[in-house]
């Protein structure tokens, strides 16, 4: 199978589908049985919704009309992904994407062939155009551009840049099971470079990423993979033995997992979420990790039918959001998000945090957390919560961030490595 006809197939689910990235690659990485193989098109897929704005910019210079068939539009982004971004001779980028086409749509061979010279023969001039142009330049959204500079405007070119970098493969070591140390001695004689974080205790960063087939001791549940940035749940948490705890949108099952792993003792844990296909998730991360939670498929915008009415110590709401503190990760947000969805994710975090507030005890605390760097899903919306109740009271969270907030803490994306990030802290009063 031609590996940059199934990375344009994969690519076409997002655009044209509007498939999240990591859902389109499991449907069709496994129809190829070489790793490597697996590995080349997840570049190559990862990089065209990476930098498909600046691609998209250079396609329309290449061509006389816009390529209307979505498959050879893909392909030929592929190959330009390829020939401005990846170490592969330019031959062999512009042969083997030709190549691709042959299957699906072999009129447009000569058209590709075209296109990808084209570009390798203007590459000066396409170079000085995307210099000149934001969009091409930055490979973001006009919106979203937009809304950075307007919420970050000292940090927005900084952050643009961070989006642009892959991010590292971080580990979370069992603190039950192993210690940080340990456990990068274990990576050592595996040959695995790493290093330890520098925000969490239990973090890990590689050298660069592996198949986590090659990590030590992973399907013992002795090594999870997580940014350091959600690593630090737990300790937010100030969990403590018997207590009852809540995390409220919890699949994939990571934060659930890891405040287990971190108070063992802890009396119950419930791992709430809408998607019974992600819950699934959770369940497996348990599993895995030989951790014990109960897990209720529920809407937390709902009335809870679930909940007998006996209050939580701790609630960790990990609210939904537009996920753009974390597109390096995840580069098919840039696609996939829309202006309007702003405004929908904090109205929809508002009447979760509202829904969720009178199961906490007394003392208690609830740690609100999303993925984004967008200050109407986080300060705003935790502003705004500030006013309307009367038995609430934030608690600082000191030495977290130094971005200037009101309230909570904003971590942005590459501070100390991580993700982009936010919580804050409530504690409910009598």
């Amino acid at each position: 199978m031609n590996t940059r006809a199934l990375a344009a197939e994969v690519t076409l689910r997002v655009f044209a589908h509007g498939e999240s990235l990591s859902a389109a690659l499991a449907e069709h990485l496994p129809r190829l049985p070489d790793p490597k193989d697996r590995a080349f098109v997840q570049a190559v897929s990862y990089g065209v919704c990476r930098w498909y704005g600046q691609l998209d910019f250079l396609l329309e210079r290449l061509v006389s009309r816009p390529i209307r068939e979505p498959y050879v539009r893909a392909l030929a982004l592929a190959g330009l992904f390829q020939l401005r971004h990846m170490r592969i001779k330019p031959h062999a980028a512009v042969a083997e994407t030709v190549a691709g086409a042959q299957r699906r749509a072999a009129w447009a061979k000569p058209l590709l062939n075209a296109v990808l010279r084209n570009y390798l023969r203007q590459q000066a001039a396409l170079d000085a155009a995307v210099a000149e142009n934001l969009l091409a330049r930055t490979a973001h959204p006009h919106w979203l551009i937009e809304r950075l500079e307007r919420d970050w405007p000292q940090d927005c070119a900084e952050i643009l840049r961070q989006n642009n970098l892959p991010a590292p493969m971080t580990l979370r070591a069992d603190r039950r099971l192993t210690t940080r140390e340990d456990y990068c001695e274990a990576l050592r004689s595996a040959e695995i470079g790493c290093e330890a974080g520098l925000a969490a205790p239990d973090a890990i960063i590689l050298e660069r990423p592996v198949p986590v087939e090659r990590l030590p001791g992973f399907a013992d549940g002795r090594v999870s993979v997580q940014d350091e940035a959600p690593q630090l749940v737990a300790g937010l948490m100030d969990l403590q033995p018997g207590q009852r705890v809540l995390d409220v949108c919890a699949a994939p099952g990571g934060k659930t997992v890891h405040m287990l792993e971190t108070c063992p003792g802890l009396a119950e844990v419930v791992a709430l979420d809408v998607s019974a296909e992600r819950a699934t998730l959770i369940r497996e991360n348990l599993s895995r990790s030989r951790c014990e939670a109960r897990v209720v498929v529920a809407d937390a915008e709902t009335k809870p039918a679930w909940w007998d009415g006996q209050a939580f110590d701790r609630i960790l709401l990990d609210a939904p959001c537009t996920a753009t503190g974390v597109i390096r990760r995840h580069p098919d947000i840039k696609l996939l998000r829309k202006p309007d969805d702003v405004a929908q994710a904090a109205a929809r975090q508002r009447r979760i945090l509202q829904r969720v507030w009178p199961m906490l005890t007394v003392g208690g605390r609830l740690l609100y957390a999303t993925c984004s760097v967008l200050r109407e899903e986080n300060e705003q919306n935790v502003a705004a919560f500030l006013q309307e109740h009367t038995d609430v009271r934030e608690l600082p969270l000191s030495g977290l961030s130094d971005r200037p907030v009101i309230h909570g803490a904003q971590i942005l994306p590459g501070d100390r490595g991580m993700d982009g990030f936010y919580y804050a802290c409530l504690l409910k009063l009598g």
